[in-house]
C-alpha cells in the first residue's frame, strides 16, 4: 500500500519522482504528490487521483535536484488534495512521506497542539512533521532518530529539511524501504521498482534502521546512533518485465503469463532421478522434514486460498494433517505452538503486514517457519527460517493472477516431497512428477481458448450476483474465482463448497443469479451435477468449468468453458485460469480499471 520515492542526484528530481510514482501505482492508491527541493527553496504539490493529474499541475519549470513523493491509500482522514502527502510541519520547514500508521498519533497531536501548533490535515503523518520539527536543532539525522523513537505503530519515512539541502533521511519499522545507489545519485523507495530504471543495486532496510543520503553517498545507523554495514544487493528482475509488451492491461498479460511464470516456479525443481520436487531453501535436513508431524499454512486473500490447496494436498497425498489459516486471526488467538509442526507463510510481496506479524508471533513462541514469496529482498524472505521464492516475476496488476498458480506450483513440489519420503513409490512420484511438469503446456493450451470465455463473460457481464462452487481441491479454486470477480468488476460473488448449497446459499438462487461450478474429473463429479441439478430445478443459470470431453456436462450445463484433461489433483492449475479470463472479461465489459480496482492495493502494509 502507498509508495515512496525519494532522489538525491544530477537528474531533473521532478521526472525521476514521477517516474517511480507511475511505476508504484500498482500498490493502488487515491492521491499523489511530490516536494521538489533546488538548494534555496521546497516546492511542494500534491493532489487527489492518479499521478497523471498530479502531473497537470506541476508547472514545466519546476526545478530541483532532490525530493521526495508518494501515492497514498488512505487510512486516516478522507480523499483529498489536503490529506494528500507530502505533509509538512506548520513553518513549511520539514517536508515529510510516511507509510503505515501511527498508533499513538492522537496523544501526541493533542500534546503538540497544546504547544501551540496547527495542523492542516486529519492525518497522522502531518503529527510525524510536526514532532521532527520540534526535535530539529540543526541536526536532521538527531531530530528524526529521537522522533521516531516516540512513535508507536508502524511506518515507511522520508524526510527533507529546507536548512540542509540535497539530503534525505529515511527511516524503516514494519513498512519497507530499500535504498538505491547509483553512480553520483541514491534512490529511496518503498519498492525496487520505483528505481529500476536508474539502477539494479540495491539496500533493503530492516525495522529499526535509519538512513541519511545526499547524490554522492550514504551512512546507515540505528535507533541508538549505531552505525549499521550493509550489503548492496542485485535486482534480478528487468525493466521489460514492468512493460505491458503489447497488451491493454498488466492484468490480461499477467494471465497470460502463466505458462511461463509455473515453468520458472518448477525449473531446477523437479528430480525425475529421485521421482521427487526438491526445494533447497527449505533448510531443514530429511530427517527433520521426516518428523513433521502437521503442516499449517498462514496466509491472506489470494495467497490463503493457495494455501488451502496447498493443505488439501498435504493430506491427500503426503498423508500429513494440514492446516491453512488467515493470517489476521494467527497473532491475536495465542497459537499454540508444537516442535513437529512446521508453518509456512504465504505472500506474493513478502510485505503483507497481516501475515508477516503472524509469523513473527509463530517465531516468537518457537516455530521453524517458512516463506513462499515473490519478491527477492523483501522481509518475509529476510526474517523467516528458510522458504521458497516463486520466481513469477513482477506482478503489477493489483489482483492477483499468475502468483496463485506460482505459489501451489510450490506446494506441489513440497507436497510431492513428503509424499516420496513417507508411502509414495518412486513409480507414483514418477507419474505425477510427469504430469505436473506437463502444466505449462496445459495452460498455454487453455490459454487458446479465451475467445469462447470472452463471449459467455460478455453474456453474462449485467448480472450482479454469481456464486462460485466447488468440491474438494477445487473448493478454494471456487473461493478464488468468486474473488476476482468481486475484485476487478464489483460484482457481489461468493464462493462455497458446492454441498453446502443447500445449506442456505441455496436460497439465492433464481434467474438472475447464475452459479459457476468447477467439474472435478473423479470421483466427486456426480456430487457437483447433483447440485447442479438443484440449482436448474430452481431457475438457476449454470456455468460448468469442464473437462474436454465430459459430454453429459455440455448436455447439463448452460455454458461451459473447457480445460484440457490431467490428472485430477493437478485440476486446480487449469480450472482457475477460466474464472481469472471471465472476471477479466466481465470488467472489461463493464469499463472497469482492471489493474488498479477501487479500494485495493497490491501489498497490503497495514493492518
Amino acid at each position: 500500500m502507498c509508495g515512496i520515492v525519494g532522489y538525491c542526484g544530477p537528474k531533473p528530481a521532478t521526472e525521476v519522482l514521477l517516474e517511480g510514482l507511475k511505476r508504484l501505482e500498482y500498490r493502488g492508491y487515491d492521491s499523489a504528490g511530490v516536494c521538489v527541493g533546488d538548494g534555496e527553496t521546497f516546492q511542494t504539490y500534491k493532489r487527489r487521483g492518479k499521478v497523471r493529474d498530479l502531473r497537470e499541475i506541476i508547472p514545466e519549470e519546476v526545478g530541483g535536484f532532490y525530493g521526495i513523493g508518494h501515492t497514498r491509500w488512505a487510512t486516516h482522514g478522507g480523499v483529498n488534495d489536503q490529506n494528500a502527502h507530502p505533509h509538512s510541519d506548520d513553518q513549511n520547514n520539514l517536508v515529510v512521506v510516511h507509510n503505515g500508521i501511527i498508533e499513538n498519533y492522537q496523544a501526541l497531536k493533542n500534546k503538540l497542539i497544546s504547544d501551540g501548533h496547527t495542523f492542516k490535515s486529519e492525518t497522522d503523518t502531518e503529527v510525524i512533521a510536526q514532532l521532527i520539527a520540534v526535535m530539529y536543532k540543526g541536526n536532521l539525522e538527531q531530530a528524526v532518530r529521537e522522533a521516531v523513537y516516540l512513535l508507536k505503530g508502524t511506518y515507511g519515512l522520508a524526510v527533507v529539511h529546507r536548512d540542509e539541502p540535497g539530503k534525505i533521511v529515511g527511516a524503516r519499522n514494519g513498512s519497507p524501504l530499500v535504498i538505491g545507489v547509483g553512480e553520483g545519485e541514491m534512490f529511496l523507495a518503498s519498492d525496487v521498482m520505483a528505481m529500476m530504471a536508474h539502477t539494479k543495486s540495491a539496500i533493503y532496510m530492516e525495522d529499526g534502521e535509519l538512513v541519511s543520503m545526499t547524490k554522492d553517498s550514504y551512512k546507515m545507523f540505528d535507533i541508538n546512533d549505531q552505525h549499521i554495514e550493509k550489503q548492496v544487493e542485485h535486482i534480478h528482475w528487468e525493466l521489460e518485465q514492468l512493460e505491458k509488451n503489447g497488451y491493454t492491461t498488466f492484468m490480461e498479460k499477467e494471465i497470460h503469463e502463466q505458462g511461463q511464470s509455473i515453468q520458472r516456479a518448477l525449473q531446477g525443481r523437479i528430480d525425475f532421478d529421485g521421482a521427487t520436487g526438491h526445494l533447497g531453501g527449505l533448510n531443514l535436513t530429511a530427517k527433520e522434514l521426516l518428523n513433521i508431524e502437521r503442516v499449517e499454512i498462514v496466509a491472506a486473500g489470494t495467497s490463503y486460498y493457495a494455501g488451502m490447496v496447498g493443505a488439501f494436498l498435504l493430506e491427500r497425498m503426503a498423508r500429513i494433517p494440514a492446516h491453512a489459516e488467515l493470517a489476521s486471526e494467527v497473532r491475536y488467538k495465542n497459537p499454540i505452538v508444537q516442535p513437529s509442526t512446521l508453518y509456512f507463510v504465504v505472500s506474493q510481496s513478502g510485505e503483507t503486514a497481516d501475515t508477516l506479524y503472524a509469523m513473527r508471533e509463530l517465531q516468537r513462541k518457537g516455530a521453524t517457519v517458512l516463506g513462499v514469496c515473490n519478491v527477492v529482498g523483501s522481509t518475509i524472505p529476510r526474517e523467516s527460517d528458510g522458504g521458497v521464492y516463486i520466481h513469477s516475476g513482477p506482478e503489477i496488476a493489483v489482483a492477483s493472477t499468475k502468483a496463485f498458480t506460482s505459489q501451489i506450483s510450490v506446494f506441489y513440489l513440497f507436497t510431492l516431497l513428503m509424499a516420496r519420503m513417507r508411502h509414495y513409490s518412486f513409480e507414483e512420484g514418477y507419474t505425477f512428477i510427469s504430469e505436473l511438469n506437463r502444466i505449462p503446456a496445459l495452460v498455454e493450451q487453455t490459454m487458446q481458448r479465451a475467445e469462447h470465455i470472452r463471449e459467455v463473460a460478455r453474456r453474462y457481464a449485467h448480472h450482479e450476483n454469481f456464486l462460485f462452487l466447488g468440491r474438494g481441491l477445487l473448493y478454494p479454486v471456487a473461493l478464488e474465482g468468486a474473488l476476482k470477480l468481486k475484485e476487478i468488476s464489483y460484482i457481489h460473488a461468493e464462493g462455497y463448497s458446492a454441498a453446502e448449497i443447500k445449506h442456505g446459499p441455496i436460497a439465492l438462487i433464481n434467474e438472475h443469479t447464475p452459479s459457476v461450478f468447477l467439474v472435478p474429473d473423479g470421483g466427486l463429479r456426480e456430487k457437483v451435477i447433483n447440485s447442479m441439478k438443484e440449482v436448474q430445478a430452481r431457475e438457476g443459470k449454470v456455468i460448468a468449468v469442464a473437462v474436454d470431453g465430459d459430454d453429459e456436462i455440455a448436455e447439463i450445463a448452460d455454458e461451459v468453458l473447457w480445460v484440457p484433461k490431467t490428472h485430477e489433483l493437478l485440476s486446480p492449475f487449469l480450472m482457475v485460469l477460466p474464472l481469472q479470463l471471465f472476471a477479466f472479461e466481465v470488467a472489461l465489459e463493464l469499463k472497469r480499471d482492471v489493474d488498479q480496482p477501487r479500494n485495493l492495493a497490491k501489498s497490503v502494509t497495514v493492518e
